[in-house]
């Protein structure tokens, strides 16, 4: 009766042997270098994520330098990113001593509701121009 049930019982596959995987020597000479750390680095955000279609919202940013420290004294703008076109805002800030500048907007029902948009704050740094992106969605 063993023998029965041991005749009906699963088969169990043999394993296959995988193939030996060769790495060429000059593989590590074919990646990338490990990016620099920009001189300069920026964040932007708003002040509300879903503002009213009609209000008016803050656009923050900061500047640092690799060493995380605010970056005093640079001027900066903004260009807003509506879907009917593109906004400069017409202030121009500069970066107090910690790094922040501010910028407000009214939306004045420009973008459509639930329709995301984008602010880029460009500092002018000594290096060039270092860009970052705020965005907010109007109700």
């Amino acid at each position: 009766m063993l023998f029965l049930l041991s005749a009906c019982g699963l088969t169990v596959n043999q394993m296959k042997p995988q193939q030996t995987l060769t790495v060429n020597q000059q593989f590590q000479k074919q990646l990338t270098p490990i990016p620099t750390v920009p001189a300069y680095r920026c964040g932007a955000w708003a002040s509300q994520n879903m503002p009213n279609a009609y209000g008016s919202l803050l656009i923050y940013a900061r500047l640092t330098k690799a060493s995380a420290i605010g970056f005093a004294g640079v001027l900066a703008q903004a260009v807003v990113h509506f879907e009917s076109g593109d906004v400069s805002l017409d202030e121009q800030a500069i970066s107090d001593m910690s790094g922040y500048v501010t910028f407000y907007l009214y939306l004045a029902g420009r973008q459509p509701s639930l329709v995301p948009a984008t602010v880029d704050v460009t500092f002018n740094t000594q290096g060039g121009l270092t860009t970052c992106t705020a965005f907010f969605t109007p109700q």
